[in-house]
């Protein structure tokens, strides 16, 4: 290079330089950041009483803590994010104070902020001699009511038993033992455990009547009766339709008592029809309640024989120009196959259809997953790659007490499973066939892509009444069955009805045994005991 040329060169290298800077800052990233939701897939409490719950759509967590575990001073055991996510808190270090909601923030590109919340059952009671029903123990008040007959001398109480507080770790001030004691006025109690104290009130209310009758609840052919006396007494009811003047005395043995609160299932009355039911105790007559009995129905297509083909491919447990109420998966396991859940004339009265739900591996050149044969109350939304989302649960006022029906199942070893299921490989696979009654506002969305899972979940709080029969082997032919329902409440009345029945009990889990097979004929409703 000359002398000239190499000036000119070392004039221009500091303005191309600059040039250059100034394009780089004209590049302007244009590509955003992916949108894909961070999760909590993991929880676990030390001093939990069981499995945390993980909802993913609605970003919460619930831990459900032992009576005796500290509320404000937790520590986990187990915390789990999405691959590649973080957390402004590591749940692993430290304690945390979940008498309140705890927000955490799971991060990756945007923030995600998940609230975990602490569910506590401690068990609390109080009674005396000759108490009318069971005492009232009101938490958020910090207060015990206990009910007397008129009469009785508040000053020389008998105090049977008393428990405000975890087991084994809580002391009372003044200190209160099974003996006498006196509530004539409110009774002030300090209840200190975990360092911390809590002022209780006990009082004494005195009661009109000896004999209560305190609630019922009409279902279709039941009622639910519930009452108080003394506890020194033997509760009863009688009961009679409305326009008869005869009342009828329920058989003792139908009667629960636990000291002088008490109950029965009256069985075996008439649907829509109105009715008068009172607590007895001892030849005392309570006061007398009236009630009406709901309808009752029956399952709709519970015989499934309703079918038709969609797209040449997808089978549809409906009249294609009726009213749907059952659903499959067909739709998602058609994607990568055919459909696993068809209409078959194996039928248990040899006439009609029945439902034939099948186990299978679908997809192509061995690229897919196993999709296991169900069939359910509710509707299939929509495909999520090769996972499904699903609307679960039918509109339902009325609470039956067994689901009945028929089924046969020929089993297959697991041959399919997830990470978590692996040790189940080689084990023969198990049907499942549930009914569940629930007071959910909307149908519950089930999501089946593992990373926002939401599964069904028996133990939720919004379940009324739940049933299952779980069965593994091969049937040469059809069997009744008979699921009871059983409630966790008599006065709750339900907004949806879920049933479903699968061919692999663990295929939310894409765990199962290809060749497995479940047919399920003739569902129908007793709402009688």
């Amino acid at each position: 290079m000359n002398h000239n040329k190499k000036n000119i060169f070392l004039f221009l290298l500091p303005a191309v330089f600059i040039m250059l800077c100034l394009v780089q800052a004209c590049i302007k990233n244009d590509l955003p950041y992916p949108k894909i939701q961070q999760n909590i897939t993991a929880l676990a409490a030390v001093g939990q009483s069981r499995d945390a719950s993980i909802d993913s759509a609605e970003m919460k967590a619930t831990v459900y803590l032992e009576e005796t575990t500290d509320i404000e001073n937790v520590s986990f055991s187990a915390f789990g994010l999405t691959p590649g996510a973080t957390s402004d808190v590591n749940l692993l270090e430290g304690s945390y104070n979940l008498s309140s909601p705890l927000q955490v923030i799971v991060s990756r590109y945007q923030d995600y902020t998940w609230t975990i919340t602490a569910e506590q059952n401690i068990e609390r009671y109080f009674s005396v001699e000759g108490q009318i029903g069971e005492s009232v123990i009101d938490v958020a008040a910090c207060r015990v009511v206990v009910t007397v007959p008129e009469g009785t001398d508040l000053s020389s109480l008998t105090l049977d038993r008393i428990k405000l507080g975890p087991e084994g770790i809580t002391t009372l001030t003044p200190s209160l033992v099974p003996g006498k004691i006196d509530l004539t006025e409110p009774l002030r109690v300090e209840v200190s455990c975990h360092g911390r104290s809590e002022y209780w009130t006990i009082y004494a209310d005195v009661a009109e009547l000896l004999v209560n009758t305190t609630a019922a609840d009409a279902w279709s052919r039941v009622v639910w009766a519930y009452g108080e006396c003394p506890s020194d007494m033997k509760g009863g009811f009688q009961y009679r339709a409305s326009d008869s003047s005869d009342w009828i005395d329920v058989p003792a043995e139908d009667v629960t008592q636990t000291e002088g609160a008490f109950s029965a299932c009256i069985s075996h009355l008439e649907p829509l029809t109105e009715y008068e039911v009172r607590a007895v105790a001892d030849g005392n007559i309570g006061n007398e309640m009236k009630v009406s009995t709901d309808a009752t129905a029956d399952i709709p297509d519970g015989d499934f024989d309703q079918w038709w083909l969609k797209n040449n491919r997808i089978w549809c447990p409906w009249n294609e120009n009726g009213e749907q109420f059952w659903d499959t998966g067909n739709t998602g396991a058609a994607t990568l196959g055919q459909s696993n859940v068809v209409p078959t004339d194996h039928t248990v009265t040899g006439s009609g259809q029945a439902a034939e739900l099948n186990t299978r591996f679908v997809g192509i050149a061995g690229i897919g997953k196993l999709a296991a044969g169900s069939i359910y109350t509710g509707s299939f939304q929509k495909v999520d790659g090769t996972n499904g989302i699903l609307d679960f649960g039918r509109p339902w006022k009325l609470r039956p007490t067994k689901l009945k029906g028929y089924f046969q199942y020929k089993t297959a070893d697991i041959n399919y499973a997830s990470a978590d299921y692996k040790n189940l490989i080689g084990q023969p696979d198990t049907c499942h066939i549930y009914v569940a009654l629930a007071d959910w506002t909307a149908p519950f969305e089930i999501r089946t892509n593992p990373k926002n899972q939401q599964l069904f979940d028996k133990d939720a709080s919004s379940i009324i009444a739940y049933g299952e029969l779980v069965y593994s082997g091969t049937m040469e032919e059809y069997q009744p069955f008979e699921i009871k329902l059983e409630y966790r409440s008599t006065s709750r009345v339900p907004t949806y009805l879920q049933i479903t029945c699968a061919a692999s009990k663990l295929g939310d889990y894409f765990t199962g045994g290809a060749g497995a097979v479940l047919y399920v004929d003739q569902f129908s409703f007793d709402y009688d005991y």
